[in-house]
């Protein structure tokens, strides 16, 4: 009665409110697979032994109706010899193989509905085991698709970060550009003030120079 008891239990459980409890539905789910299993191997182990129990109870069924068969026709030997008592002896001992027979039929009955419970429910063991089976191949193919999808937002994240850090740098060199031309604008500017400086002051020192030998050429004229 307590395997009965068990296997009602896994038959009437329900799978999605149990899954939707749990912290990691994979693993409940592959549990409740391996009672269930463990549970169909003892309902065999069952179910076989029932079954020679059945047929060792046919075989004592058999032999308690030959038995009454036996004394019945003793009775009646009896009886046809006019030996009364003997005839009375025998159906008394028939009468223990009738009841004896009673017990067994009973037995009988009881074995033939506990063997077909457990093809009833050993059926609805296997219908539960199938869904079972099911669902841990719809929570296998969900987890490897969420771990695809999340794969494939963190490339897409991480090419978003790549884009952003190549305008960034992109802008960047953009600003190293416009301050190089600004500082090569103010270096060119400056060198050319220097420049035209130099250029004036050696026009001063020449003309400086030809009016000095300017005046030396008038005195020696003079003299």
């Amino acid at each position: 009665m307590g395997m009965f008891s068990r296997i009602n239990d896994i038959v009437q459980s329900n799978l999605n409110a149990m899954l939707d409890k749990a912290e990691d539905p994979e693993k409940i789910i592959r549990l409740i697979i391996q009672e269930m299993e463990e549970a169909l191997v003892e309902v065999r182990t069952d179910a076989a032994r029932y079954l020679a129990d059945q047929k060792t109870l046919a075989r004592h069924m058999a032999s308690a109706e030959k038995d009454i068969n036996g004394w019945q026709d003793k009775a009646q030997l009896a009886m046809n010899n006019d030996k009364e008592g003997l005839a009375k002896a025998a159906l008394v001992e028939k009468q223990k193989y009738v009841a004896k027979l009673s017990q067994l039929e009973q037995q009988q009955v009881q074995l033939a509905e506990i063997i077909e419970k457990i093809q009833v429910d050993t059926g609805r063991l296997n219908s539960k085991l199938n869904e079972a089976k099911q669902k841990q191949k719809s929570l296998v193919s969900r987890k490897q698709t969420l771990e695809t999808r999340l794969k494939v937002k963190s490339v897409d994240n991480s090419n978003k970060i790549d884009d952003a850090m190549m305008r960034f740098e992109h802008y960047e060199q953009r600003i190293d550009t416009l301050e190089a031309q600004v500082d090569a604008y103010d270096l060119t500017k400056d060198s050319g003030s220097a420049t035209s400086l130099a250029a004036e002051f050696d026009a001063l020192e020449a003309d400086e120079t030809i009016e000095n030998e300017l005046a030396a050429l008038k005195k020696k004229k003079v003299a």
